[in-house]
């Protein structure tokens, strides 16, 4: 069986580690815990892990773009 690229998304995943979310923004696991801490990128707790909803990355590119354009 053919492994799959390091840089293919399984667009099945519902949450994404930290290190996922921050490849998808191509940023880096210190920033993407600064963005997660003053709430600008959406997380939740399962048990003591943390995780992104999948569509929290694209939420927040969008939100960005939308505070650019209004500026």
């Amino acid at each position: 069986m053919d492994t799959p690229p390091v840089n293919a998304v399984d667009n099945t995943l519902v949450l994404l580690t930290v290190e996922e979310a921050a490849r998808r923004l191509r940023i880096g696991r210190t920033t993407c815990f600064a963005l997660i801490r003053t709430g600008e990128l959406e997380s939740i707790d399962v048990g003591r892990l943390r995780r992104i909803p999948a569509d929290a990355p694209a939420e927040y590119v969008a939100r960005r773009r939308a505070a650019k354009r209004a500026a």
